[in-house]
């Protein structure tokens, strides 16, 4: 078994920080995704709140995304550092899972941030947890919001906000900040997209008075009701992609026509030796 270097040591803003998460991990064009199931997650999720109460562990980030996020990463040093510095990698899309298996880990699976965040408000139906979900449009939340509460009522929706589509000034900034961290959130949901949402809950990741936060993406359109969640046998089989460009190709073709062969050239040179990331 193979684990992540990043959960062993990593460099945060000129400190160094030991990890002490060995879950096994595959290195994709410079990146390491963790290799690791729904119960896994929710189960170090659990931990990470249990251990923030106990004043054991500060805040932690879970990145959660596919081949968009590589592929962001490879162009970009700094975004992979990033990624690469979070606590968890949990791989939201096939194309890392069938890396994964053809690197050695045949049981390899995905793990959507939509289906992470439904485990978890399962999970926190019966223990109570509490959430902020920071993102998305206020139509969007205030469905979520009522949807939440009928289906999961022991869970507990501590705050909500949609942050203008534009630059924040300072001061916008604090106030943000200040007004989840007064909410006291277990689990901070940022739903910005991908690679805004990461990169926001690294630079303020010191600032973060709760036990984890957590980018995923358009997720909150899935649990909301707005956005229509691929039928699962179509995920299961690698198509989701397929299924989303279809529902939004403004949004998406250049990711998926573009980038998506420029991203199985260079994982295909890797794997072959002919180049190293």
């Amino acid at each position: 078994m193979k684990y992540n270097e990043r959960n062993v040591l990593s460099i945060q803003g000129g400190e160094t920080i030991v990890k002490d998460i060995p879950y096994p991990s595959v290195r994709i064009l410079g990146s390491t995704v963790n290799i690791v199931n729904i119960p896994t997650v929710v189960g170090f999720m659990d931990r990470c709140i249990d251990e923030y109460r106990s004043g054991k562990h500060p805040c932690r980030q879970i990145v959660v995304t596919g081949f968009h996020g590589l592929w962001e990463a490879h162009k970009s040093p700094e975004l992979k550092n990033i990624l690469n510095s979070a606590d968890m990698w949990i791989p939201d899309g096939i194309a890392p899972v069938w890396v994964a298996r053809k690197k050695g880990f045949p049981d390899a699976d995905r793990t959507p941030g939509a289906d992470v965040m439904k485990a978890f408000f399962e999970k926190a139906d019966q223990s109570g947890y509490r959430s902020f979900f920071y993102g998305d449009t206020d139509e969007t939340l205030a469905q979520l919001k009522s949807r939440l509460e009928e289906k999961y009522p022991g869970h507990q929706v501590v705050g909500m906000y949609s942050p203008p589509f534009r630059q924040l000034s300072d001061e916008e900034d604090r106030q943000i900040v200040d007004m989840i961290n007064d909410a006291k959130p277990d689990v901070l949901w940022v739903g910005l997209g991908m690679p805004k949402q990461d990169r926001w809950i690294y630079e303020h990741l010191d600032r973060l008075h709760m036990p984890l936060a957590i980018g995923v993406g358009a997720a909150f359109g899935f649990h909301s009701g707005k956005v229509t969640r691929v039928p699962e046998w179509i995920g299961r089989n690698g198509l989701e992609w397929v299924w989303r460009l279809a529902c939004e190709p403004k949004k998406l073709w250049r990711r998926d026509i573009l980038d998506g062969p420029r991203f199985i050239a260079h994982v295909l040179l890797e794997m072959t030796g002919l180049r190293k990331y």
